[in-house]
């Protein structure tokens, strides 16, 4: 199962997997967009919108057998400072970083716990990190940091692993839907840096899950060379 698989690290994650051989489930709001990557990946396309139960219960209900279930829904959106937080904002990423995360990894655990499974939690350098401006989607994803280590020990002795993929800096839609579809503004982050693409995420999920079963990957931090932080990046137009 790969989560918000229309695009971006979704859909790479999608098609690395189907090359290594897995049959795929992959859910997303943006149907019409999820059926393309289907398409191109022999996998079966579910609406799923993992900030509504009765969505994920449908999409749980198709699901036979789950070996991997892949965390990756979530957003940003804004970038205002803690005492302009629009509430509104906030909630949403709370419910598609957290809660979403939550409600798809509970669903689908008793499937897991059969397979012997693992639950891939994409996370962020911001789980451990925080930058100005950065305040309600950090808050979300350090949760996501303590919901993955937490998981990790609750299902010590049961054979399922969990993982958790922290990237930095990845070029995808994700600035694009923080900045309501500014596209310049969007640009901005990228400029004079050569980002990690969804590719090398997925690479990082696909070594992760191939791993024998006795090895667990607790965590994968992944950056572009030229960022050490969440704010320190070596722009080519600031070298001189």
């Amino acid at each position: 199962m790969v989560t918000g698989a229309s695009a971006g690290i979704g859909e790479a994650t999608a098609v690395r997997l189907a090359r290594e051989g897995y049959s795929l489930i992959l859910g997303a709001r943006r149907i019409d967009r999820l059926e393309k990557v289907a398409e191109a990946t022999g996998a079966t396309a579910l609406p799923l919108d993992v900030t509504d139960q009765a969505s994920v219960d449908t999409f749980v209900s198709h699901v036979e057998r789950c070996d991997v279930l892949v965390n990756n829904a979530g957003l940003a959106s804004g970038l205002e400072p803690v005492e302009a937080l629009d509430e509104a904002r906030v909630r949403a990423m709370w419910e598609t970083n957290v809660m979403g995360l939550i409600r798809m990894t509970q669903a689908l655990m008793p499937r897991l716990k059969e397979a012997g499974g693992h639950v891939v939690n994409i996370g962020s350098i911001a789980g451990f990190e925080i930058y100005p401006g950065g305040g309600g989607y950090t808050a979300s994803k350090h949760a996501v940091r303590a919901l993955t280590k937490t998981l990790r020990l609750e299902l010590l002795g049961t054979g399922v692993r969990v993982t958790e993929i922290a990237p930095g800096m990845v070029e995808t839609e994700f600035s694009l839907v923080r900045f309501d579809g500014d596209a310049e503004r969007a640009k901005t982050p990228y400029e004079g840096v050569e980002p990690l693409t969804g590719e090398d995420i997925a690479d990082c999920v696909a070594w992760a899950v191939t791993r024998p079963p006795h090895v667990n990957v607790d965590e994968i931090v992944v950056r572009p060379v030229a960022q050490a932080t969440a704010r320190d990046v070596a722009r080519d137009n600031a070298r001189g």
